[in-house]
This record gives structure tokens, C-alpha cells and sequence, in this order.
């Protein structure tokens, strides 16, 4: 079984019911989704967990309406200069993730782009924090991301992350924001995605 995990349902409208495959929507925001998933991945049984949605992107090499997978996610847990916090002995911060990698190679050889994701709580809408995350290493940002594959990783459950670009992050009003164009692009990555899956079975 394969449970899909979306922000909201209009941005993953476009999936038609069918065997084999669940739908969680869980509400805007990582607590929202890593509360929602976990509760569904402690009631039911899945073999794979896709985080589904929409995304800004940080660089023009990606277009709007482009579909990508997100092969690693990261979560801003630091200090607000990107200094590491400085923990007890023994302890460290869990903020990168990754989907699973043979997932990512296999969408990768059907042409689409493998990004880097960071996983936000407000969305970027100046040219300076969007430059900043950038320079951090992060090409794409969403507000669910790092919540539903460290969610499934703590559940030891595969998991893969895949995005449709709507906008470019920054100025709001160079953000070029098309909502259908990104599920457009979310839809052709998710066809993909579950044409390899059911190959599988």
C-alpha cells in the first residue's frame, strides 16, 4: 500500500482513486503533517510513504511547472547565522533526511531533475532570505517536506519526496506564482512514480 501525503487536496486533485494507493491530507505546516502521518502510519499498514505537492524554487534552472524529486530535505535547526546549537554531550539535531535512493535514481532516468529541499514555516518572500537559503544549499522550498520523510524514517518505512514547481521564491512579485502550472509538473512526476511502482509488484 502506498499512502501519497499532501498539504491540501487541491494540490493533489488530480490522482483518481485506485487499488493500492491512500491519500492523507494533512493541513499546512511540518507539525500538522508530521502529526497527521504519524497518526496514520500508527493505524495502518503502507509499504510507501511519497510526500506530494507543490514547491518554490530558489534558482531559475528549474521551471515553473517543472516536476523534480526532492532527494534530500533539511529542516532549519540552527542558530539564525547557520551556526550548529550547541547541545548536551551525546546529542545532536536531527535535520537532513533523504528519500529513498533508488526511487530518486530511477525518476532521475525518466528525465526528471533530483533538487535539494529545505523544509520552512513561512514562506520566503525577499530576495535576501531566498539568496540565503540558496547559498545554504537548498534549490527548492516546501513547508511539509522534512516532516513526512523523517516521519517515515523513524517508522522505518521507504519514503520519497516529489514536487511540482510553482513559483520562484523571493519577491513576491518576481515570483512568477502559478498554482496550476506546479500541479501540472507534480502530476507528470507522480504518473512516473507510480508507473515504476506498479512495474514492481
Amino acid at each position: 500500500m502506498i499512502l501519497i501525503v499532501s498539504a491540501t487536496s487541491q494540490e493533489t486533485a488530480f490522482l483518481a482513486p485506485q487499488p493500492g494507493i491512500e491519500l492523507l491530507v494533512t493541513g499546512v505546516g511540518p507539525v500538522e503533517a508530521a502529526a497527521q502521518l504519524s497518526r496514520a502510519l500508527a493505524q495502518g499498514h503502507y509499504d510507501l510513504v511519497v510526500s506530494a505537492g507543490i514547491a518554490g524554487a530558489y534558482t531559475h534552472d528549474l521551471a515553473i511547472g517543472e516536476g523534480v524529486v526532492v532527494a534530500e530535505e533539511r529542516l532549519e535547526l540552527d542558530l539564525e547565522t547557520g551556526a550548529a546549537l550547541t547541545l548536551p554531550a551525546g546529542l545532536s539535531v536531527a535535520d537532513r533526511v533523504v528519500s529513498d535512493l533508488a526511487l530518486v535514481d530511477r525518476l532521475v532516468e525518466f528525465g526528471f531533475k533530483s533538487v535539494r529541499g529545505v523544509t520552512v514555516t513561512r514562506v520566503t518572500s525577499t530576495s535576501a532570505t531566498a539568496r540565503r537559503l540558496r547559498e545554504a544549499g537548498a534549490e527548492v522550498e516546501t513547508m511539509e517536506g522534512f516532516a513526512v520523510l523523517r516521519a517515515a524514517e523513524i517508522a522505518g518505512l521507504p519514503a520519497v519526496e516529489i514536487r511540482g514547481i510553482s513559483n520562484y521564491a523571493g519577491d513576491r512579485a518576481e515570483s512568477q506564482w502559478n498554482f496550476a502550472a506546479g500541479t501540472e509538473g507534480l502530476a507528470r512526476i507522480a504518473a512516473a512514480l507510480l508507473s515504476l511502482e506498479s512495474t514492481a509488484q
